[in-house]
C-alpha cells in the first residue's frame, strides 16, 4: 500500500518570500541610520548579516517547532521543512552570529575608529585592542574553563559545548536585564505617551538636559578643531614629517558645514594644547576624538529638532480643543511625498489626533501590559510546572493530532512573542549609559557605533529564542532540531542545567526596579543612578535644575526664532520649519499662560554655563585603561555624594551659649545651620566672627 508523503514545496516557497522580506526590512533599517551610498562595504556587509540573522531566527524557531511536533507519515498544519534542512540552517545562522558577534564586528568596530591614515596602522590597532577584549574574556571565562575539562574531560566535543555554553550564559544574563526594564518601559511609555499634556510636560522637562548637551557637544568640538588649526600653523620640528595628515585633519575640520553657528557665541576662546614633539599617536588619538565629537555634535542637534519638532505637534494637538480644527501648514519642499498626501480634513485630523490616537495607546498600553505579564509569569513558572506556561497555551493548538500540535495560526503567535522578548530587550540599549556616546541617529551613525548595536542585536537573539522554547513543554522542544544542536551543549553539565532552569527567574529584578523606580531611589540616596536613564522623576523646583518650565522658555524662544540658537537672520516673530528637520511643516506657535508670559527669560539654561573647561578635557572613556576609569567612577560617585537630610539637620535643636553671642531673638530670624556659626560659618553679610 503506498502512502502519500507531503512535499515541503510550499513551506520552502513561503520561506523563500520571507527571507527577502526580512532582506528587504533590514535594508530599509540601514537606510534609516547609514548613508548608504557614503558607507564602505566593510560596514554595510556585516552589519547586514548581523540583523538579518537574527531576524531570521524568528522565523526559524516557529518552522522547526511545526516540523517536529508532526507525524512523519502525515501533513503539517503549518510551515514545515525537512529535518537536514533545518539542521543546516540552524549550523550556518548560528556559527555565522557566533563569529560576528565574538571576532568580526569588534574588529572592524575598533578599525572604523582607529583614527590612523594608513589601512594597516588601523588594523594594527584593532587587532591589539581586541586582542585585550578577548584577553579579559578569556580570563573571565577561566573558572568555566576548568569547570567543563574537569567534569566531561578534555575533548573537541566538550570544548565546543564550552564554547557554546559560556556564550548563551553571558547573552542570556545580558537579555534578561534588558528585557525585564523593556517588558515595563514599553508599556509604561504608551500609557504616558496617551495623555497629551503630560507627553508635553516631559518634553519641556527633558528639553534643558538637551540643550545643554548639545552646547556641551559643540563647544567640544570647537575645542578640538582649534587645537587641529593651531597644530597647521606648525611649519616646522616634528609636524613637518606629518604635513599631508595635519592637513587633511584641517580639511575636515573647515568645511562649510562641518561647524554650523547655532549656538551663543562663547564667552572664553577655546584652550588649546598642542605638544612639542607631534607623534603618529597623537594626531590618531586626535582624529579619532574630532570623529566622536562630529558625530556627537550631530546626534544632539538632531535630538534637539526632534524635540522641537514633538513639542510643536503636541502643543498644536492640545491647542485644538477649543478651535477643534488642527491646521498643519504648507509642507517643506524636502518632505517626502508621504509627508505632503495628507487624508484628512481639519476636524477629522483633530478627532484622529486628539481621541483616536490616545485611546488607541491606551488600547496598546494594556494589550502590552498583559503580554509582559504573561512572559514574566512564564518566566517564574516553567521552573516549577511549564504546563501552567501561558506562552505554551497560546502556542500548543492541538496537542493531541498526528498531523501536528502546533498550526500556521500557533507559528504565527510564536513569532510574535520572539519579536516582543527581543524589541523589549533591544529598546532597552537605546536607554543603557553606554562608553564613547555611542547612539543611533537618523542617516548620519557612526560607523562604530552600527557596529556595536548590530553585534547586541546577534548577541541578544540566540539567548532569547531558545529561552522561549523551554517556555513550553519538554514533550515539544526536545525533538526540535534546535534543541538537538543547541540545548544539548547548554545542559551538557548539572551547573548548565540549573542555570538554564533558574536564572530567568531573576527577570523579577529588573521588572521590580524599573516598576518601582529604584534607579531614582538609588539615584537620591547616593547620587549615582545605575546604568540605566529612568525618566520617572519629575523635577518642578524651579530654573537651573532642568525644570520643565525651563524647557518651556527654551522651546517657545526657539519656536518663535528669538532663542538662542541664534538665527539671527529670521525677521519674523515666528518660523516655519524646524531647523535640520526634512519632515516639516509650519510650526506652531507655544501658547504660555497669562501669569507665565512674562517671566524673566534670563534665568534658563540658554545662557548657563557649560560644563567645566577641566571637566570637558578629561580622557575619553573608551582610551582609559581599567584602573583610570575605575578610579574616575569611584571619584565622581563621592564627588556627587549629597549629605542626608537628618545630617543637614544637625545643630537645628542647639543653642549656642551667650559667652559666644548667642541671641535666641536673632537666631529666629537667621538662615543657615546652627552648627556652622559655631565656626564663624552662615551668611552674615560678609562678616567674619573672631
Amino acid at each position: 500500500m503506498i502512502t502519500a508523503v507531503s512535499s515541503p514545496v510550499g513551506s520552502e516557497i513561503f520561506s523563500l518570500v520571507a527571507l527577502l522580506v526580512i532582506s528587504l526590512g533590514v535594508l530599509f533599517v540601514l537606510r534609516h541610520y547609514l548613508p548608504l551610498r557614503t558607507t564602505p562595504a566593510y560596514l554595510l556587509v556585516p552589519i547586514f548579516f548581523a540583523l538579518g540573522l537574527p531576524a531570521s531566527i524568528i522565523l526559524l524557531v516557529p518552522i522547526d517547532l511545526a516540523s517536529s511536533a508532526r507525524d512523519q507519515d502525515a501533513g503539517s498544519r503549518g510551515i514545515w521543512l525537512p529535518d537536514r534542512v533545518l539542521l543546516v540552517s540552524w549550523r550556518i545562522s548560528y556559527w555565522l552570529t557566533f563569529a560576528l558577534t565574538w571576532f568580526i564586528l569588534p574588529i572592524l568596530a575598533e578599525y572604523a575608529d582607529a583614527g590612523y591614515r594608513e589601512p594597516k596602522d588601523r588594523l594594527i590597532y584593532s587587532l591589539r585592542s581586541n586582542a585585550q577584549y578577548q584577553a579579559m574574556v578569556f580570563g573571565a571565562g577561566i573558572i568555566g574553563i576548568i569547570y567543563f575539562f574537569v567534569t566531561m574531560g578534555a575533548s573537541p566535543t566538550s570544548f565546543k559545548a564550552l564554547l557554546m555554553a559560556l556564550a548563551y550564559c553571558w547573552g542570556l544574563i545580558l537579555a534578561i536585564y534588558l528585557m525585564g526594564h523593556g517588558l515595563v518601559a514599553i508599556p509604561r511609555r504608551l500609557f504616558r505617551s496617551a495623555s497629551i499634556s503630560g507627553k508635553l510636560k516631559r518634553i519641556q522637562g527633558n528639553a534643558p538636559k538637551v540643550h545643554e548637551k548639545m552646547e556641551d557637544a559643540i563647544h567640544k568640538l570647537e575645542d578640538l578643531e582649534a587645537q587641529v588649526a593651531a597644530l597647521a600653523q606648525r611649519k616646522t620640528g616634528s609636524a613637518k614629517d606629518f604635513r599631508d595628515w595635519i592637513e587633511e585633519l584641517a580639511d575636515e575640520s573647515h568645511l562649510p558645514e562641518s561647524r554650523p553657528r547655532t549656538l551663543t557665541r562663547r564667552m572664553s576662546t577655546p584652550e588649546v594644547t598642542v605638544p612639542n614633539v607631534i607623534t603618529e599617536r597623537y594626531l590618531a588619538d586626535l582624529g579619532r576624538k574630532l570623529t566622536r565629537a562630529r558625530h556627537s555634535r550631530t546626534r544632539y542637534l538632531d535630538e534637539w529638532d526632534r524635540l522641537l519638532q514633538d513639542a510643536a505637534d503636541t502643543q498644536a494637538v492640545l491647542d485644538s480643543a477649543a478651535s477643534r480644527r488642527i491646521e498643519i501648514g504648507q509642507a517643506s519642499p524636502d518632505s517626502s511625498i508621504w509627508e505632503k498626501t495628507t487624508l484628512f480634513t481639519p476636524y477629522t485630523r483633530y478627532l484622529y489626533k486628539y481621541y483616536f490616537v490616545s485611546y488607541f495607546r491606551i488600547f496598546l498600553g494594556v494589550f502590552f501590559s498583559l503580554a509582559s505579564f504573561c512572559i514574566v509569569w512564564s518566566e517564574v513558572i516553567k521552573s516549577i510546572n511549564p504546563l501552567f506556561s501561558v506562552i505554551a497555551v497560546t502556542v500548543v493548538h492541538h496537542p493531541d493530532s498526528e498531523r501536528g500540535q502546533i498550526g500556521f495560526a500557533g507559528q504565527v503567535i510564536a513569532s510574535c512573542w520572539i519579536l516582543y522578548m527581543c524589541a523589549a530587550a533591544l529598546t532597552s540599549l537605546a536607554e543603557v549609559k553606554v562608553w564613547r556616546g555611542r547612539a543611533l541617529v537618523r542617516r548620519n551613525t557612526h560607523g562604530e557605533s552600527a557596529m556595536w548595536y548590530a553585534m547586541q542585536v546577534a548577541k541578544l537573539s540566540v539567548p532569547l529564542a531558545f529561552n522561549f522554547l523551554t517556555f513550553l513543554s519538554p514533550d515539544v522542544y526536545d525533538t526540535t532540531v534546535f534543541y538537538k544542536f543547541l540545548g544539548q551543549y547548554i545542559k551538557f553539565t548539572p551547573l548548565g542545567l540549573w542555570f538554564d532552569w533558574l536564572f530567568p527567574t531573576f527577570i523579577l529584578v529588573p521588572v521590580c526596579a524599573t516598576l518601582f523606580n529604584l534607579y531614582g531611589k538609588v539615584k537620591n540616596c547616593i547620587g549615582f543612578g545605575g546604568v540605566i536613564d529612568d525618566d520617572d522623576e519629575d523635577n518642578e523646583t524651579g530654573y537651573g535644575t532642568g525644570s520643565w518650565r525651563e524647557g518651556r522658555d527654551l522651546i517657545e524662544r526657539e519656536l518663535q526664532g528669538h532663542s538662542s540658537l541664534g538665527r539671527l537672520g529670521a525677521s519674523g516673530g515666528t518660523r516655519s520649519h524646524v531647523p535640520n528637520n526634512p519632515n516639516n511643516r509650519t510650526a506652531p506657535t507655544l501658547t504660555v499662560p497669562p501669569e507665565e508670559r512674562y517671566r524673566t527669560l534670563g534665568q534658563s539654561t540658554a545662557s548657563r554655563p557649560g560644563v567645566d573647561r577641566q571637566a570637558r578635557q578629561e580622557v575619553e572613556p573608551g582610551d582609559e585603561n581599567f584602573f583610570e576609569a575605575f578610579g574616575h567612577r569611584v571619584k565622581n560617585t563621592i564627588d556627587t555624594i549629597s549629605p542626608p537630610k537628618w545630617f543637614q539637620n544637625v545643630g537645628e535643636s542647639i543653642k549656642r551659649p551667650k559667652w559666644v553671642g548667642g541671641n535666641d531673638e536673632a537666631e529666629s530670624s537667621r538662615s543657615g545651620s546652627d552648627f556652622t556659626r559655631w565656626f564663624g560659618g552662615g551668611r552674615q553679610e560678609g562678616r567674619v566672627r573672631l
